[in-house]
């Protein structure tokens, strides 16, 4: 999947796309066909970065129902030709959840798109999975034999519906099928499901992997065996080093740390990372200085992990480093520095906006820091990247830092963050939101009803309404 392009954020498309409660505030204030415009485009060219942990389909739903949108451009999406071609689940996975939230609302449109994708889309699996939380039964027993005869009655096809029944998400309309009053499909479903369950066992009782008994260097040269492969196993093979390691394996390890293949560097300095031994922060370092890039990236994650004293005491000394071991210093102090750090962090911070933009990866533990620690100079650099950060994650990250630095928050963005996409993001508006603002008093009471809204969100906001707003 290709990066999506995310318009400029004082744009209203810029601001449906990154998920902003300031993008649902001014679509219902916009045109309403510029509006449904921009809430079409972001349904089918899903904006996310990251379309496995970032939320957006709650979000354009409650959008669709507010401005009262038709469906027929999901519906051309879904079933565009290309369907057929770009089997992918980003391709239509986020169309699809968009419609299991307007059809958990009583879009009746949106129910019957779903079945229909169902029973003809390529990526049928995940129309099932929205289903399952909100069709009735007699609707999931309709789609049994559509959804059967893409398995064709062979070894091949009884082992890919094996397969399928066995990793399916939701479990609800197999269920329903192996209880069918067409025997037929009982019993294939049945026999699909006792395959899966074979086949899950099988896969928990076959060993992989090296075990305790093996030898040091077996170890690393089975990480080896990984790089060369194109998989990092150093990992798992520290964490099997642990097993199989004792004190006199000691200079070995130390020896692989220093001068070993690049498996055997980067699982040493994992172990000796994890063991807190005396000698990781200075073979962190060579390895740093002098290493190939797999052993520089295991070397600053190994470095990340360690909480000892030693290491926030180095990350002080490494702070002002221009390479990855400074910026990594900058992190390991946001997380683990105290009150003589914030001069650091919040340089770690700027040097961060300005190197990586406002979506840098480093980004996200630099702001939990800022506001972990209090740095309220630091709340120019947290709007910016509130602001402009596509990610919805880190948004809600920075909003958090705000919360805890900035005293506008309450009456700023926290307002906003009541439409927000996310709900982290939501539940920190709930908790902060000045409800001197009608908005927010009535956007409270609308979150406290929704069955929709996630459980902590509604707690946070009944907690602010039992106490704070007025009487309807």
């Amino acid at each position: 999947m290709f990066d999506p392009v995310i318009a400029p954020s004082g744009t209203l498309l810029g601001l449906l796309q990154r998920g902003r409660g300031d993008g649902t505030l001014h679509a219902l204030t916009a045109p309403r066909a510029e509006a449904l415009a921009a809430l079409n485009h972001c349904v089918v060219r899903d904006p996310r970065h990251d379309w496995q942990v970032e939320n957006r389909s709650l979000y354009y739903a409650r959008l669709y129902l507010d401005l009262g949108g038709e469906l027929d451009t999901i519906e051309a999406h879904l079933f565009d030709p290309e369907d057929v071609l770009d089997t992918e689940d980003c391709r239509t996975g986020l169309a699809l959840a968009v419609l299991g939230h307007l059809a958990s609302y009583g879009r009746r449109d949106a129910l019957e798109l779903l079945r229909r994708y169902a029973a003809h889309g390529t990526n049928w699996a995940w129309a099932l999975d929205e289903l399952a939380l909100r069709d009735d039964d007699a609707g999931l027993r309709s789609l049994a034999a559509p959804v059967l005869a893409r398995f064709p009655r062979d070894p091949e096809g009884d082992a890919e519906l094996a397969a399928t029944v066995r990793d399916a998400f939701e479990p609800r309309p197999w269920r329903l099928w192996a209880d069918d009053s067409r025997d037929w499909i009982a019993t294939r479903v049945r026999a699909a499901q006792e395959t899966g369950c074979f086949d899950r066992w099988q896969r928990q009782m076959r060993p992989s992997g090296p075990r305790p008994g093996w030898s040091v260097q077996a170890v690393f040269d089975w990480a080896q065996q990984g790089i060369e492969r194109g998989t990092a196993l150093h990992v798992p093979a520290a964490r099997c080093l642990s097993a199989v390691a004792g004190p006199e394996d000691r200079p070995e390890i130390l020896e692989a740390a220093r001068t070993g293949t690049e498996g055997a560097r980067c699982t040493a300095l994992r172990y000796l990372a994890d063991s807190d031994d005396p000698a990781a922060l200075d073979l962190i370092e060579q390895a740093v200085t002098t290493g190939p890039t797999p052993v520089v990236e295991a070397a600053v994650e190994s470095y990340e992990r360690m909480g000892s004293v030693a290491a926030v005491e180095r990350a002080r000394r490494w702070a002002h480093r221009p390479d990855p071991l400074g910026a990594a210093a900058g992190r390991m102090l946001a997380c683990r520095g105290g009150a003589q750090d914030k001069d650091l962090v919040l340089g770690a911070l700027r040097e961060a906006v300005r190197g990586e933009g406002p979506d840098g990866p480093t980004l996200w533990t630099l702001v939990d820091g800022t506001g972990r620690l209090g740095i309220a100079c630091a709340a120019p650099v947290l709007r910016h990247v509130y602001r402009e950060t596509a990610s919805s994650h880190l948004r809600g990250r920075a909003a958090r830092a705000l919360a805890a630095t900035d005293p506008a928050f309450a009456a700023g963005f926290a307002v906003e963050c009541l439409w927000d996409c996310e709900e982290s993001t939501r539940e920190i508006a709930a908790r902060h939101a000045e409800t001197g603002d009608t908005r927010v008093v009535d956007r409270l009471r609308r979150l406290a009803a929704d069955p929709a809204e996630e459980a902590e969100v509604q707690t946070a906001v009944r907690s602010r309404i039992g106490t704070e707003t007025p009487p309807a």
